[in-house]
Parts: structure tokens; sequence; C-alpha cells
């Protein structure tokens, strides 16, 4: 015996089947959306890195380095305020190039940093490799701890030089008292030395 449906629990079924349908392509539109933002481009991700830095927000530059170089991000005070812009991207396979040019704001001129930014991949995702990109860099944008560094090799330097003539004072006293013990001791040896036996007058037996 046929059984009739409720005409009403059959439009409810419908109605029901189609919302889960709109649902899951609503799901999968997000997903799509949400994996083409984090799926950066080179020159988005040294953008990001870059600017992360000059707001001096190292925590956020973290984000977007290599597991092996993140440690090597901190804050850098003379890049806080500086201008950013990026160009070119050079993409070799896993690995790729940013051309970056960084304008730092300083008191008394403003210092252009022009450089390559080196990324890599790392589960699909670009990332910056920040020790190859500060090997890149002509002139580093940490110029406080190089100006200490350049300032304590200039003051070895002047040291050395006031040493120098102490220096040759203390060579030259050692070498005189060494020629000295050396003339002493060839007297004691001298000394010391049996005197040679007379030979007997020709003739005499």
């Amino acid at each position: 015996m046929a059984t009739n449906k409720d005409p009403i629990q059959i439009f409810h079924w419908h109605h029901t089947k189609h919302s889960l349908a709109r649902l899951a392509g609503l799901f999968s539109l997000l997903f799509m959306l949400s994996g083409c933002q984090t799926a950066l481009s080179p020159g988005q991700v040294t953008t990001a890195f870059w600017e992360a830095m000059v707001q001096g927000d190292p925590e956020a530059a973290r984000k977007h380095a290599t597991r092996e170089t993140k440690q090597l991000v901190t804050r850098q005070q003379n890049l806080e305020g500086a201008s950013l812009k990026t160009g070119a991207a050079v993409i070799d396979g896993p690995n790729a190039k940013v051309a970056t040019v960084i304008t730092l704001k300083k008191p008394e001129s403003d210092k252009v940093l022009s450089f390559d930014t080196v990324l890599s991949k790392e589960n699909d995702l670009w990332k910056v490799d920040y020790q190859q990109t500060l090997d890149n860099l002509s002139i580093l944008p940490f110029g406080e701890i190089f100006k200490s560094l350049r300032a304590i090799g200039d003051a070895i330097n002047k040291e050395l030089e006031q040493q120098i003539p102490l220096f040759e004072k203390q060579i030259r006293t050692f070498s005189e008292e060494l020629i000295r013990q050396l003339d002493e001791f060839r007297r004691q040896l001298e000394k010391a030395r049996p005197p040679e036996k007379q030979q007997p007058p020709p003739g005499v037996i």
C-alpha cells in the first residue's frame, strides 16, 4: 500500500537540503578567500615584513620570517619612521628576491638603503630569509650597533698608537739587556775555560 508523503514535509526537506548546499558553498568560498589572503606574494610578504620593522613591531615581522632566521629579527630604532618602497620580484623556484629601498629618517640627513630582500618558501608560504637579507645589505640598517663597533675599533687603534712608543722602548731595553747578558755569559765561559797546555821548546825531550 502506497503512502502519501506530506507536502509540507517534502517542502521542508527540499528547503533544508538547499540551505545546506548553500551553506557548504559559502564555507568553501570563505575558505578560498582565506587561502588567498594568507598565500601572499613575495612582494606582499616583503612589504608586510619591513612595514612591521618600520613600525617598531618585530613580533609582527617575525611572522613573515623563516623559522631559522626569525630569532634574528629584533627591534631596530633607527628603522622606525623610515619610508619603504619595494620593486620587482624575481622568483627562482622556492627562492625569491624583491628589490627593496628604505629611506632612514635621521635629524642630520636621510640615508637610502637599497638591497634585495631574500625569501624562501616554507609550507607553500613565502617567508623572509633575514640572514641572507642582511648579507645583501650594502649598508646595514643597524647603524648604531656598527657605529659602536667602529668606535671601539677606533679606540683600540688609538690606544695601540699610543702604546707603540712604549713597546719600542721595551723592546729596545730588552734587546740591550739580552746583549749585556750574552756578553756576561761569554766572559764567564772564558774565565771557566782551562789554560792551554804549553808545548816544550824544540829539541827538549
